[in-house]
């Protein structure tokens, strides 16, 4: 036991501190107890070492660790089919008040965030909350912290909500209990995070550092407009499209400066003008909306390259590549390019390097005028398209510069209803009881690669590693604690501290210690270490341990005074421009106001 708690004081002050990486603590840590309980071993009433390297490894074969992986290869398919971006835009482009357009924006992320994973939700959001931000005239600091914490709370109310809860429900299997099931949380869990809605949206907007008038990333809220031009085929979506108010609706967030039809001009506004096979658009549009018409109609985009033996012929754009596996990059135009003063079809790009040249930014000012034919300027910067090891020939060409980081793969819009039927499918089965979330999250996720909407190595990068090596520590660790009688030891020491109290006392004094504890410790680490000391607490308390899981994941969750307690609170700091003391200042309220909901709740809802 001594050895034991020697062990948990370690992994606390290792998590803590991060002076060595998290994933190497943990299975330092694994090894550390495989050789200390193979020399020293624990015997169980039969003889047999009750904490024998099988049974310390068995952790990373948990049903709820494969589920939390899972769940996140199933994130990451939805995020890269972009099955939630019409979510995502039809929230942004609400024509609502900025103030209410924000609460609904904050409803759609809690409500979202019970069945995705936050960080992806927080992901997804960014944009639209920077474009309110926009819209109604203050920094993106009033609405960053809010996105985060919103996630968070919603993330609390179900049992895939957030990868805690599902290792809580792992932890209390390797305690030889039941886990949770789907909703049986949600009654307290949707009452403390309704109670912790209203503080964000209300409250902590005004805690918060107001920032300044349109701080937001690139400053000027739409990021860079790069000019394109595609040429309309026969059958293709937009042969036919008619134009509404001057806009084409199969082309969304995209202007139209120029049609040019049989030679001649057309300019804007285009009433009722129908677009027919063989027009040429010149167009402008951010990145964003460029990558989801390039993946919405491929080989629609793509900058014409004309030979010199068929300058009589019309342009015709040629994908360089099939749409699988594309990445979008950017690539600038250095001043000492020997292209500088070239036209984009004498790059070549196309059958030199096997790449689509999508567009062309200008900082100086709007071009007008057939794409193919500009003249490159020193630092004009080019969207290109291409796969990912022609990406990587074009970064020794000193003639065009790739921007590090702006590499990006192109969504594969055309497995995104397969890929939301799936999740909703998933979320049924689940849910209903049909099948367990362990096979449904694993079964999702194997049919999303094999029908092509993941590669097989998106689906391996989706996972964390971080998260697997702590998980696994951790569960090892927690059977450490209950075979040497460590979390017995450590309930009766809380019991002995807070004296002859009831079990409402307690489980709210034990919320109230995660709830503090989570803060400077991961949330995930958090919720595995105490679980096996709330199962403890519970037993000698005579309540349902599940009670105290539950309590174990909602205070697990309540990561909002600093931010380094959850991902998603480090997502928005750069965004939102804040310091440490920032989330402490709007975060402990937070905290204690729903330590209190909890309190009124484990008399109300659970009648402790």
């Amino acid at each position: 036991m001594v050895i034991t708690l020697g062990l948990l004081i370690l992994a606390l002050g290792l998590y803590v501190s991060e002076r060595i990486p998290v994933e190497v603590a943990s299975i330092g840590l694994l090894v550390v107890m495989m050789v200390a309980f193979h020399l020293l071993p624990v015997q169980g009433p039969d003889g047999r070492n009750l904490l024998s390297p099988e049974i310390l490894l068995s952790g990373f074969g948990n049903p709820a660790l494969l589920t939390v992986m899972a769940l996140l290869v199933v994130a990451e398919g939805l995020n890269r089919t972009g099955t939630l971006d019409r979510l995502v835009d039809g929230v942004g482009n609400l024509r609502l008040s900025p103030s209410v357009l924000a609460a609904l924006a904050l409803a759609v992320v809690c409500v979202t965030s019970a069945f995705i994973n936050d960080t992806p939700v927080v992901v997804m959001f960014l944009p639209v909350f920077q474009a309110l931000a926009m819209r109604a005239g203050h920094g993106s600091s009033r609405l960053m912290m809010p996105l985060s914490f919103a996630a968070i709370l919603g993330g609390m109310t179900t049992l895939i909500g957030s990868s805690t809860n599902l290792l809580v429900s792992s932890a209390l299997i390797s305690q030889g209990l039941p886990g949770l099931e789907f909703f049986q949380q949600t009654p307290m869990g949707v009452w403390v995070a309704a109670v912790g809605f209203i503080y964000v949206v209300f409250v902590m907007p005004r805690l918060l550092p107001k920032g300044e008038s349109g701080g937001l990333g690139g400053g000027g809220g739409g990021g860079k407009q790069f000019v394109s031009q595609c040429v309309v085929a026969a059958g293709s979506a937009l042969d036919g499209a008619q134009a509404a108010a001057g806009r084409f609706r199969q082309l969304p967030d995209i202007t139209v400066h120029l049609i040019v039809r049989d030679g001649e001009s057309v300019f804007p506004p285009y009433d009722d003008v129908v677009l027919t096979a063989g027009d040429v658009l010149m167009i402008a549009g951010s990145r964003k909306a460029l990558t989801e018409t390039a993946a919405r109609y491929p080989g629609l985009l793509s900058v014409p390259e004309i030979h010199d033996d068929d300058d009589d012929e019309a342009p015709v754009p040629r994908p360089a590549v099939p749409t699988v596996e594309q990445v979008m990059v950017e690539a600038m135009v250095p001043p000492t390019s020997r292209f500088t003063g070239f036209s984009v079809e004498q790059l070549g790009l196309n059958r030199y390097h096997n790449l689509v040249v999508l567009g062309l930014e200008r900082r100086a000012r709007m071009m007008r005028g057939p794409t193919a034919g500009l003249r490159l300027q020193a630092g004009d910067v080019l969207l290109l398209m291409g796969r990912d090891n022609d990406i990587e020939t074009l970064r020794r060409d000193r003639d065009l510069v790739v921007i590090s980081g702006s590499a990006g793969l192109l969504p594969r819009v055309h497995h995104a209803k397969t890929a939301g039927l799936l999740f909703l499918a998933m979320l049924g089965l689940s849910a209903t009881g049909v099948l367990p979330i362990a096979i449904a999250a694993i079964g999702v996720a194997v049919l999303l690669v094999a029908l092509g909407a993941l590669t097989a190595r998106q689906a391996i990068g989706a996972i964390d590693a971080k998260i697997v090596l702590l998980v696994g520590n951790a569960l090892a660790l927690g059977q450490a604690m209950e075979a040497t009688g460590a979390a017995a030891f450590l309930a009766k020491a809380l019991l002995l501290i807070m004296g002859d109290v009831g079990p409402w006392v307690a489980v709210v004094a034990f919320f109230g210690l995660v709830s503090l504890i989570t803060n400077v410790l991961s949330n995930n680490a958090t919720a595995v270490l105490f679980t096996p000391i709330a199962v403890g607490l519970a037993r000698q308390l005579g309540v349902d341990p599940h009670l105290f899981a539950i309590t174990v994941i909602i205070a697990a969750n309540c990561s909002f005074i600093t931010p380094i307690g959850y991902q998603t609170n480090l997502l928005v700091m750069g965004p939102g421009h804040y310091r440490f003391i920032d989330y402490a200042k709007a975060g402990l309220p937070l905290t204690l106001l729903l330590w209190a909901t909890f309190a009124i709740g484990a008399k109300v809802v659970w009648g402790l």
